[in-house]
C-alpha cells in the first residue's frame, strides 16, 4: 500500500477519483500542448508513477457505496513499469494520450476491459489475458524497444493465446517492430473480431495464426510493411474467421499467408494492393488448403508476386484481369462459381470465347501441366449449360499436356488435334474426309483405269472409288476392281488409302477418350 502523504499532485488526483471512476485530464491545465509522441518532456505535474496505477487496479482505495470504481487516466507521463502479470482486476481501466517509459506486462492477466487510446507504447505484453470486455488500442504507437522490459523478445504487441469476450481494436494504430513480429496473437480468440481500420499500420509481421475469430479480421485500409528475412507480412495460417476484410487500399508490402485458413462469411481483396516482397522470391499471396464462401480478389492492380491457390476451396470466385500475376499456382484449386469482374462470363457466343480464352490463358499461368485446373473450369462450363465452352478447355488442356510429352506422342497428338481435336471436334474429319474426296474425284476422273477383269464387274465411278479407297473397312467394289497404269495416280491410291486409316484410326482414339472422360 502507497501512503496517500507520499502521492504527487496528479496521483491524489487520481486517487481520489477512482473510487467513483472519474475521468483525470492532467493535459487539461498544461501550459503547453505538448504531443503524445514527445510526452518525455511532459515534466511532473503530468507524471504517474506505474506503481500507483497497480496498486489502484489491485484494491488499494476501494469504492464508495454507490459508486463503480474505474481508473480513467489521460494526458499522462506513466513512468517505470506497468506489471500487472497474472493480476486478477476487477476494475475497467483506459489511459489515454498517455506516454510510457516502459512496456506495460498483462500476461496472463484476467480483467473486464482494458483501453490504451492514443498512447505511446514501447511494447504490450499480453499473452494469455483474458478480457471479458474490449481491448482497445485505438490511435496508440507501439514500438518494441530498449525502453521496454521484455524488448528481446520478438514481438511489440503480443496476443498469444490471449482470449477476448468483445473486440479488439487496433483501429488507427501504428505497431512498429522492423523485420520482427509487430503483433504475435497466434491462438487468439477475439468474439468481437479484430479491426484494425482508419489507417492502420504495421511495420513488421503480423502474426494471427490458429486464431479464431468469429467477428471476424476487419483491416480495410491497413498498411503493412518491412517484412522480416521470410517476407511474410501477414500470417494466418489455420485461422477461423466469419470474414477477412482486406479491401479499401489494403496494402501488404510482403507476402499475406493464409495457409488452411477456414472463412465461414467472405474473403475480400476488393480494391487491394498485394505487392509481395521486395526481393521477388516469394508469393503475394499463399493461401493453399483456404476455405471461403466468398473470394473476391478483384485487386487495385495485378499483384507483383506469385499466388498460390494449390488446394484451396471457394464457393464463389470473383475475379478481373487485375487479379492475376504472371505466376499462378491453381492445382487442386475448386471453386463453384467463377465470376470476372465487368466481364459476364454468360455473355452472347462471341463474349464466350473471348471468356474462354481470358480463362485458358489463366490456367495457362501455372507453371508447369496439372490436369486438374482444366478439369475444374470444364465442369463450371458444364454446370454452367456451356458444353462446347468445356470441350475448347479440354481441348486446351491436351494441347498444354502435348508440349511435355516425348517428340513420337507429340507427333501423335498433333495428328490428333488437327483431324479430330482430341475428339472433341470431330466434324473435322468429315471435313477432312470431303477434301480429300473431291480432290480424289477430280484427279481420278481425268484418267480412266484398267480392270482387273475385263468385262466383269460395275463401270468405274471417280467418287465410289475414291471413297472405296478412304473407307478402310468394308468395300464398295471398285478398289479391287480397277488398277491404275499411271504412277501419279497410283501413288494417289495408295496415299489416300494411308489417309482413311489415319483418319479411321484417330476418330476412333479421339472418340474413345472423350466417351471415357464422360
Amino acid at each position: 500500500m502507497l501512503p496517500y502523504d507520499e502521492l504527487t499532485s496528479p496521483e491524489r488526483e487520481l486517487w481520489d477519483a477512482f473510487p467513483e471512476g472519474g475521468r483525470v485530464d492532467l493535459a487539461a491545465g498544461a501550459a503547453q500542448d505538448v504531443p503524445v509522441a514527445e510526452g518525455g518532456r511532459w515534466g511532473p505535474e503530468r507524471t504517474v508513477r506505474a506503481a500507483v496505477i497497480v496498486a489502484l487496479l489491485q484494491g488499494a482505495n476501494t469504492a464508495q457505496p454507490g459508486g463503480i470504481a474505474s481508473l480513467r487516466l489521460a494526458g499522462a507521463r506513466i513512468s517505470g513499469h506497468l506489471d500487472l502479470a497474472g493480476a486478477q482486476i476487477a476494475h475497467a481501466f483506459r489511459l489515454t494520450d498517455c506516454w510510457f517509459e516502459e512496456g506495460v506486462d498483462l500476461s496472463g492477466a484476467s480483467t473486464r476491459s482494458i483501453g490504451l487510446v492514443g498512447c505511446r507504447v514501447p511494447g504490450v505484453e499480453a499473452g494469455l489475458i483474458r478480457v471479458e470486455g474490449r481491448f482497445d488500442l485505438r490511435r496508440s504507437r507501439v514500438v518494441k524497444g530498449p525502453a521496454s522490459p521484455f524488448h528481446r523478445r520478438l514481438t511489440a504487441l503480443s496476443l498469444i493465446n490471449a482470449h477476448v469476450s468483445g473486440a479488439v481494436n487496433l483501429s488507427a494504430a501504428e505497431i512498429t517492430a522492423p523485420g520482427e513480429w509487430a503483433v504475435s496473437a497466434g491462438g487468439l480468440v477475439a468474439e468481437g473480431g479484430v479491426y484494425c481500420l482508419d489507417g492502420f499500420v504495421a511495420h513488421g509481421e503480423v502474426r494471427l495464426m490458429g486464431a479464431q475469430l468469429p467477428g471476424g479480421l476487419h483491416m480495410r485500409g491497413a498498411l503493412l510493411e518491412s517484412p522480416g528475412p521470410r517476407g511474410v507480412l501477414l500470417a494466418l495460417d489455420n485461422a477461423v474467421a466469419s470474414t477477412l476484410d482486406f479491401s479499401d487500399g489494403f496494402t501488404a508490402n510482403g507476402t499475406v499467408r493464409l495457409r488452411g485458413a477456414r472463412i465461414s462469411g467472405d474473403l475480400t481483396f476488393e480494391g487491394a494492393v498485394l505487392n509481395g516482397p521486395a526481393d521477388g522470391r516469394g508469393p503475394a499471396l499463399a493461401a493453399p488448403l483456404m476455405h471461403a464462401v466468398d473470394f473476391d480478389l478483384t485487386l487495385a492492380r495485378p499483384p507483383s508476386g506469385m499466388v498460390d491457390l494449390r488446394g484451396a476451396q471457394v464457393s464463389y470466385l470473383h475475379d478481373s484481369d487485375r487479379s492475376w500475376p504472371e505466376v499462378v499456382e491453381l492445382d487442386g484449386f475448386v471453386y463453384g462459381s467463377v465470376k470476372a469482374g465487368g466481364a459476364g462470363e454468360a455473355d452472347e457466343a462471341g463474349g464466350r470465347r473471348d471468356s474462354v480464352a481470358r480463362r485458358v490463358g489463366w490456367l495457362r499461368r501455372s507453371p508447369g501441366y496439372n490436369p486438374q485446373p482444366y478439369e475444374q473450369l470444364a465442369g463450371w462450363y458444364r454446370k454452367a449449360g456451356h458444353d462446347d465452352d468445356a470441350r475448347r478447355v479440354l481441348l486446351a488442356k491436351h494441347r498444354h499436356r502435348r508440349r511435355t510429352l516425348p517428340l513420337a506422342a507429340r507427333a501423335w497428338g498433333h495428328l490428333l488435334d488437327v483431324t479430330v481435336g482430341y475428339g472433341y471436334r470431330p466434324w473435322l474429319a468429315g471435313v477432312w474426309l470431303l477434301a480429300l474426296t473431291l480432290v480424289g474425284a477430280l484427279a481420278f476422273g481425268t484418267h480412266s483405269p484398267q480392270p482387273v477383269k475385263p468385262d466383269e464387274g460395275a463401270p468405274f465411278q471417280p467418287l465410289v472409288y475414291t471413297l472405296d479407297l478412304l473407307i478402310p473397312i468394308g468395300g464398295l467394289g471398285q478398289r479391287t476392281a480397277w488398277y491404275w497404269t499411271q504412277g501419279g495416280l497410283q501413288w494417289l491410291a495408295y496415299l489416300l488409302i494411308a489417309f482413311g486409316w489415319v483418319l479411321t484410326t484417330a476418330v476412333i482414339a479421339g472418340v474413345t477418350r472423350t466417351l471415357q472422360k464422360s
